[in-house]
């Protein structure tokens, strides 16, 4: 029997207080937070009822963005694993939002353009990578409307967007990089624009495919041609459908270092083998004992040891991961070397780690960690979301009690964290905001 999912178990965390401990059991990869906020921005595309499967219900993004939705008009409702997002009384194209911003903004935007010719967000927020090189600018995403007709200014603190036609018209879309949300935007606006659109150099990830296959059983006409090129066929009108969200690659990639540096034994059920070929071998090569059973993963006994490696667009290991991969290396007996190619400088949580005692050092964009150390808990700082469960990992293996502050980081991408962290018996004292 379906029942609701009470948010507040989703209250944003002020501090996290972790003590070491040896992960074991078996623990479910929820639905992929890089996947499911774009699912939920498509829903604007259509007044028709869609039921999204393996909703991540605590995800603190996730609640963020189904509260937008319902500003906007649609009604949403969460049973057990599902969100029922529906249009009972008209969708309004400006965004009336004044609590914590999300980047998804700019496909919200997209969508209310792509639907009914206008669209107002506030400006968009999220998580500024910690130590990074800057503003995550969105000019791609300007570019991309101009490029299908429509006129897009700032005003009022809002991003605003206007079709001179009504209607967006398609077009070639030729991406300087590959950028992953300029990518998905083009997908959601040339969905419903006149014509055909092309994404030339698109970033096609398994989370925008995701969205792709959402899309088409909406009746979207898209298709992709690999990394070359994605074909949008514009449609009048797209209809509700039912889809499932992917497990989450990063969920499952935390879990599994988690086992390996504790040295426990866990079972990941739902494990995206598919998503996570390149990570799996550098982990194998780097001691991590895995054994593959059906949908899930068997991490027992690992061995750390050093590794080398670099970020770069998929199927090359994510951005997000390196932190996740620097926990390991901090275990590993050696010196291991990072360097990420997607953003550049995004070494800011080396140095909160470097508070409980990790020896590392970044020479321009080489991060250099000389691991085997033994770490000591201290107060650090989840500088965001993957700086979060870097330190949390980290906090399993040091001597001592970690204090993670501003901890509410790690629940923006991470489904039932304290509950499902517990169950592997870590012992988790979270500290919620009044």
């Amino acid at each position: 029997m379906n029942t609701k999912v009470n948010e507040k178990n989703a209250l944003e965390i002020e501090s996290l207080v972790v003590k070491p401990a040896k992960l074991e059991g078996s623990v479910k990869v929820s639905g992929a937070k890089n996947s499911v906020l774009r699912l939920m921005a498509a829903t604007i595309l259509t007044s028709e009822t869609m039921a999204i499967h393996n909703y991540p219900a605590t995800l603190l993004d996730a609640i963020v963005h189904k509260d937008m939705l319902s500003v906007l008009g649609k009604t949403c409702v969460v049973e057990d694993d599902i969100l029922f997002v529906k249009e009972e009384s008209g969708l309004k194209n400006k965004l009336d939002w004044d609590g914590r911003s999300i980047r998804n903004t700019l496909l919200i935007l997209g969508g209310l353009v792509a639907r009914t010719g206008f669209g107002a967000v506030p400006l968009p927020g999220g998580c500024s990578i910690g130590g990074g090189s800057g503003d995550r600018a969105y000019d791609l995403h300007l570019m991309l409307l101009e490029k299908l007709g429509a006129r897009v200014w700032e005003e009022d603190g809002y991003l605003c967007a206007e079709s001179k036609e009504g209607k967006l018209t398609g077009a070639d879309i030729h991406l300087p990089i590959r950028s992953t949300g300029a990518t998905e935007n083009a997908i959601i606006a040339g969905s419903l624009a006149h014509g055909v659109t092309r994404i030339w150099n698109p970033h096609v990830r398994p989370e925008i495919l995701d969205l792709i296959d959402m899309m088409n059983s909406m009746g979207a006409q898209i298709t992709v041609f690999g990394q070359e090129h994605i074909e949008i066929v514009g449609k009048d009108s797209l209809r509700g459908t039912t889809h499932t969200v992917i497990p989450d690659n990063v969920e499952a990639l935390t879990w599994l270092v988690g086992s390996a540096v504790t040295d426990g034994e866990i079972e990941i059920i739902d494990f995206p083998y598919q998503h996570l070929e390149i990570p799996l071998i550098f982990l194998r090569e780097s001691g991590a004992n895995l054994y593959r059973n059906n949908n899930s993963l068997i991490v027992k006994g690992s061995k750390c040891y050093p590794l080398e490696m670099s970020t770069g667009p998929y199927p090359g290991i994510n951005s997000d991961m390196q932190p996740i991969f620097a926990v390991y290396a901090a275990k590993a007996l050696g010196q291991s070397k990072f360097v990420d190619l997607r953003f550049p400088g995004r070494y800011g949580y080396a140095t909160e780690l470097n508070k409980m005692g990790l020896d590392s050092t970044v020479d321009e964009n080489l991060l250099k960690i000389n691991g085997g150390n033994q770490l000591k808990g201290n107060t650090v700082t989840a500088l965001d979301l993957r700086a979060g469960i870097a330190l949390t990992l980290a906090g399993l293996f040091a001597e001592g009690e970690t204090n993670i502050q501003d901890a509410w980081q790690i629940t923006r991408g991470y489904d039932q964290f304290i509950n499902k962290m517990n169950s592997l018996g870590a012992t988790l004292h979270p500290t919620y905001k009044k």
